[in-house]
């Protein structure tokens, strides 16, 4: 899946002959929005059998097997860091939040999940001033505060479906891959992507291990290998979201994000039979405008800073 936790900044990457970055980066992002589609599908369509914590795990079991051989070429090198403490913390944290990002897409419509799921961007505004000290204009506080109320719509505390588990698992998954986020822009200053997804998918599968041991149930020869398949997509589905955003512009790449929304509506709608309520898409758009608004001046603030380092080394 597009694992928050291990979001990269964009990248410079030299312009091939033909499709533009961007381009490219957009079509990467319309792949991994495909395959997200298909491992939220088939963690919805083994729900009824394999608890949230038992498919986390086959999750987090496949990712450090596709790694192996990498990881195996240099143990000491993959795993070399001076702060140990965060890439824990940002392990556990990915873990949790992963397993309560499961559970939703079991418990809720995939669309109204995946709508929920991108209030990510919104916790990042205050973690970015409380955690890493990061100056928040009162343009981005209130986009997060306006992308806030198009979550109230969608959940209607008020309204007939209410805040239920899901949406409360979802909302605290969200935060929680926030704290993973912020805790990656602390720690690429001084270490590659690759560090970090070496920790994440040991450490993940050392954290999913005991929970799945809990709610372990011996699979049937199809079941295990769409549990393996699910894995195999999800990290597949990473490889192409970094792909994407090393590829293309970070405002660029964004809204191609959002069209995974498109995606598990319609899977929802012609597979599981699920229709979204208005003020469910309603509440989503708010949160996609708000959120890409975040995203957008995130990139202007980025782009200034380096423009004004620039201008005084000339």
């Amino acid at each position: 899946m597009s694992d928050p936790a291990l979001d990269v900044a964009p990248q410079s990457v030299p312009e091939h002959h033909g499709l533009s970055g961007n381009v490219r980066g957009a079509l990467w992002m319309l792949l991994s929005a495909v395959t997200f589609t298909a491992m939220t599908s088939l963690i919805k369509f083994l729900g009824a059998d394999y608890p949230a914590s038992l498919q986390a795990f086959y999750r987090q079991a496949a990712g450090l097997v596709i790694l192996l051989p990498w990881i195996l070429k240099n143990p000491v090198r993959a795993f070399a860091t001076t702060r140990p403490g965060i890439l824990i913390f940002r392990s556990a944290a990915g873990t949790i939040g992963m397993i309560l990002q499961f559970y939703a897409f079991q418990k809720m419509p995939l669309a109204d999940a995946n709508a929920l799921s991108f209030t990510r961007t919104l916790w990042l505004v205050p973690l970015a001033a409380f955690m890493l000290r990061e100056v928040v204009g009162v343009q981005r506080i209130g986009a997060a505060v306006i992308g806030f109320a198009g979550v109230l719509l969608m959940v209607r505390p008020s309204g007939a479906s209410g805040l239920g588990v899901p949406q409360i698992a979802m909302l605290a998954s969200s935060l929680l891959f926030a704290f993973t986020v912020t805790g990656m822009k602390a720690l690429t200053k001084d270490h590659p992507p690759s560090t970090l997804l070496y920790w994440s998918a040991a450490l993940g599968f050392l954290f999913a291990l005991p929970l799945g041991l809990l709610a372990w149930r011996w699979p049937t020869p199809k079941d295990l290998f769409l549990l393996c398949l699910m894995g195999a997509i999800a990290t597949i589905n990473q490889a192409c979201y970094i792909k994407g955003m090393q590829a293309g512009d970070a405002a660029a790449m964004a809204p191609m994000d959002y069209t995974r929304l498109v995606f598990s509506a319609l899977v929802g709608f012609s597979i599981f039979h699920e229709v979204p309520q208005p003020l469910t898409l309603l509440g989503a758009g708010i949160v996609i405008v708000s959120t890409l608004y975040i995203t957008w001046r995130e990139h202007v603030i980025v782009t200034r800073a380096r423009q004004n380092a620039l201008a005084g080394k000339v």
